[in-house]
């Protein structure tokens, strides 16, 4: 569903106007009932009425990686979706405790209600059955967000009766993605707590920066190997971008004016997501770097395609800059 300028306002006003329609908690808040300071509520989402904003950031642009699936355990045992979606744009992340006085099942009822009838599309969701832990090893497991919580940083520390759920609406300036999860926490007489991620996609400039056959040439003989990041994809496509056609036919002109030349074309990702994702990914890019110069006229027998996912880093993964850099395509001499 695509929305009109004007759907899109209606969106953000059917989202505010039924969240903040759940009654008013007649009870007390604890002492920490007052918003953290620079912080404010999504346009698109605002809070449940009567919640109080404990902890807030919004990133530009950053990664995401949004969970679509049930826990399950990859190979190494570590507890992750059975599937999930990557996404890159602008990141809010609000975290509020609510009425105490309201079921954690409530509260979600009534984002999910609101988040329908304002036209979103839920992707997944889960309810406590399936949702023990779902915080903890699944949703967001990078804890130092919470820790500039005080003196309530552990809301999901061991969460319970948990609630969750993805959605994704469409826009004229791109889609927007919620994640959201309810839950209370097993340790402490805490409210519900309510975490809520609004993710506005949107594409980054690309093209910045072009090489051409004689610089390709260079740094291959110089140190055998040479990373290219003219060649983009989507998140978590294999599909070459077309802005990458300049850069694929750079490296068709090298082996044209080398013609003892082959490649080995190793396809590099960041550290987001599971081990075996990215070695899939990693391979697949480079099986479409392969075939894009094959279509140039490069004879096939000169390239051979590997993945090698996050194993062979060039920065480090700890920031957005660092993930970039490590996000690439290498050739290396064979």
């Amino acid at each position: 569903m695509t929305f009109k300028k004007a759907h899109y306002h209606a969106l953000r006003i059917a989202v505010c106007c039924f969240v903040a329609a759940g009654f008013w908690f007649s009870g007390t808040l604890p002492a920490l009932a007052q918003d953290v300071a620079g912080s404010q509520d999504h346009p698109t989402v605002s809070r449940y009425k009567g919640s109080v904003i404990d902890a807030y950031e919004t990133l530009q642009y950053d990664r995401f990686v949004l969970a679509l699936g049930k826990p399950i355990r990859d190979a190494s045992g570590n507890r992750v979706a059975a599937k999930n979606q990557e996404l890159e744009g602008k990141v809010t992340r609000i975290l509020y405790s609510t009425p105490g006085a309201r079921s954690a099942f409530e509260i979600f009822r009534n984002y999910e209600m609101a988040l329908q009838g304002a036209g979103f599309k839920v992707l997944y969701k889960c309810l406590p059955a399936e949702c023990t832990n779902y915080y903890r090893f699944v949703v967001f497991p990078d804890t130092r967000f919470f820790s500039k919580i005080s003196p309530r940083n552990s809301q999901f520390g061991l969460p319970k009766d948990t609630h969750y759920l993805a959605a994704k609406a469409a826009t004229p300036n791109g889609n927007v993605y919620v994640s959201l999860m309810v839950a209370m926490d097993t340790r402490v007489n805490y409210p519900p707590a309510t975490l809520l991620e609004v993710i506005e996609t949107k594409e980054m400039d690309t093209g910045m920066v072009t090489v051409n056959a004689d610089a390709i040439g260079e740094g291959l003989e110089a140190a055998g190997h040479m990373a290219i990041y003219g060649i983009h994809f989507d998140t978590g496509s294999a599909t070459i971008k077309p802005e990458s056609a300049s850069t694929i036919a750079e490296i068709a002109k090298l082996l044209g004016q080398k013609p003892a030349l082959k490649l080995l074309v190793v396809g590099h990702t960041d550290n987001q997501g599971v081990y075996d994702m990215n070695m899939d990914l990693s391979s697949r890019r480079a099986g479409s770097v392969v075939k894009a110069l094959v279509a140039q006229g490069v004879a096939a027998g000169r390239l051979r395609a590997a993945g090698v996912g996050y194993l062979s880093p060039v920065a480090s993964n700890d920031t957005e800059d660092g993930r970039a850099k490590n996000r690439r395509v290498e050739l290396v001499k064979q």
